[in-house]
């Protein structure tokens, strides 16, 4: 008996101590820190900002998470404040601020929000807000007629900016090319030289020898050897082709056999005199003769006035070979422009492919294939996009296109239990398109719409369209103002009706509800298309739902 009251006894304990222990432990969480929160003003008129604080106290040691983004739903946060520190002995005093704002009127709530102090999470009360609407005295008011639509230009970009850009590289590419390849480089005096004829050229040559200073510093061994090489050249070019590499004995002999073979009617003194000049040349420069100045000068008119005699002598070309040089110097000419053309073509790869290869490196080599060659997808998230409210309650949605009103087709019995608004891009068929459609059912207040049977419903509207292979998941969706709904999303294949292909596509049915209203947004888009990915993503960011007005 007394072994059991003693069993009793020690029970009560056990169960008075784990009560003990759970107290200590709830007031060692309300040690730990104190949350609380506040509004400066319950009341406020549309568009107007109140101020939300939350108050943290706490030790120094713990760390703090406030909430950031737009979790105050249905109010929009337009700024975060820094936060305010204040320390007060051991503990700290946290004040964060936030700006908010509504601008439908109506009575509001603000969720509970979530601090994190350390590894606990705290949430603040909830607070209610009423927005008024701004009252208007008609009476003072003057009333216009409602003004018409006006078309607004659409935007240039700065498409412009680029071309202008690439119009000034091209110019400078340009103008090196012209300046390097293409343009008429004055001749040097070589040059101007080299295309005079060989009887012009030679008598050029001497005029240069008596601008020299040969003979002044006695010099003869050069000025034999120019003199020599100026007759040696003018012969070469008209008389013997050998003249240059031959001996004096070898050219003079050439030169007697040409005149035997009535080649050419050269005078017996004009060889003779070509003969000696050559042989007191060969002397001055091999034997180290010096004859008299005088006698140096008498050689240079003695080759000037054998030159002469050489012209007189030369037969006239005929008029085949004539023909023949135009057509060498045409050959000529155009094998200059050729290597012009391939150097320049040359140049112009090379910089393509420098300049496509460092794009590639950059952005990737299917980005600059797709720039060029063109892409669909790219072309539609590049572009300019539109952000416009459709139906009611508005959806607020960002697509590559404007959505058009379209009236779906419906029996009579469903048009007249139903208001429908229907916005479309594209169909089912095309490589991307967008509906969005609301749907306002009679508020009986009995049936509640089954999205997930509204998603199955569309997924055999598909089927009725074309589509095949149909594969479905199902995920839970929240647009970033904080709407839930349902995500049905997948891949599928459609036929086209002209080319009898198999097309590989992939699709997003969102629905959403509330109360007596359905709303639906489908969107399909190319399988396999990384433009067409980054579409989806930015849409399904842009979505919006705003309540309906009262």
């Amino acid at each position: 008996m007394i072994s059991k009251k003693f069993n009793n006894i020690k029970k009560k304990n056990k169960a008075l101590l784990g009560t003990l222990t759970f107290a200590l432990f709830l007031f060692s969480n309300i040690l730990l820190a104190q949350v609380s929160s506040s509004i400066d003003s319950t009341s406020i008129k549309i568009g107007e900002q109140i101020t939300y604080k939350i108050l943290v106290e706490t030790d120094t040691t713990n760390l703090v998470v406030f909430p950031e983004g737009q979790t105050f739903a249905p109010l929009e946060m337009i700024e975060s404040y820094d936060i305010d520190t204040l320390k007060n002995k051991d503990k700290y005093n946290l004040i964060k601020k936030y700006g908010l704002t509504q601008f439908d009127s109506g009575t509001y709530t603000i969720p509970p929000q979530k601090i994190v102090i350390a590894d606990k999470t705290f949430l603040t009360d909830s607070l209610k807000v009423e927005v008024n609407n701004i009252l208007v005295d008609t009476t003072k008011q003057g009333l216009y007629d409602i003004k018409p639509i006006i078309e607004v230009k659409k935007k240039g970009g700065n498409w412009w900016k680029y071309v202008l850009i690439s119009l000034l590289i091209l110019a400078v590419i340009g103008t090196v090319l012209w300046w390097f390849i293409w343009r008429k480089k004055p001749l040097t005096e070589a040059e101007q030289i080299a295309l005079l004829p060989p009887y012009d050229r030679a008598k050029l040559a001497l005029q240069k020898l008596d601008e020299s200073h040969y003979l002044e510093h006695e010099e003869l061994k050069t000025y034999y050897s120019e003199l020599t090489l100026i007759i040696r050249k003018y012969l070469d070019e008209k008389v013997y082709d050998h003249s240059l590499e031959s001996t004096t004995d070898e050219l003079i002999s050439r030169l007697k056999l040409l005149k035997e073979g009535n080649q050419i009617n050269l005078s017996n003194e004009t060889i003779k005199n070509i003969e000696s000049i050559l042989k007191r040349a060969d002397l001055v420069k091999f034997a180290k003769s010096a004859p008299d100045i005088a006698l140096a000068e008498l050689d240079r008119k003695t080759i000037d006035s054998e030159i002469d005699h050489v012209k007189e002598v030369l037969p006239e070309p005929t008029e085949e070979e004539k023909l023949l040089d135009e057509t060498y110097r045409k050959e000529l000419e155009r094998k200059k422009q050729r290597k012009k053309v391939i150097i320049t073509v040359a140049i112009s790869v090379f910089l393509l492919m420098a300049t496509i290869a460092g794009f590639s490196v950059k952005y990737g080599f299917d980005y600059v294939k797709d720039t060029l060659i063109g892409h669909d997808s790219k072309e539609l998230l590049e572009n300019e996009w539109v952000t416009s409210e459709y139906g009611f309650p508005p959806i607020n949605i960002s697509t590559p296109k404007v959505l058009k009103r379209f009236e779906l087709p419906v029996s009579d019995e469903v048009k007249d239990k139903t208001e429908m608004t229907t916005f479309m891009y594209g169909t089912l068929l095309d490589a991307f398109s967008v509906m969005v459609n609301t749907t306002k059912f009679p508020n009986s207040g009995e049936n509640k719409i089954n999205l997930e049977a509204i998603s199955e419903g569309s997924i055999k509207g598909m089927e009725a369209q074309g589509a095949q292979n149909i594969t479905v998941l199902r995920d839970e969706f929240m647009t970033p103002n904080g709407a839930e709904g349902l995500k049905t999303h997948g891949k599928l294949t459609v036929v086209d009706p002209i080319t009898k292909k198999q097309q590989k596509a992939e699709y997003v049915l969102l629905h959403f509800t509330a109360e007596n209203v359905l709303q639906q947004i489908v969107i399909t888009y190319p399988d396999n298309d990384d433009y067409a990915d980054q579409i989806i993503e930015r849409i399904l960011n842009s979505i919006e739902l705003k309540k309906e007005q009262s």
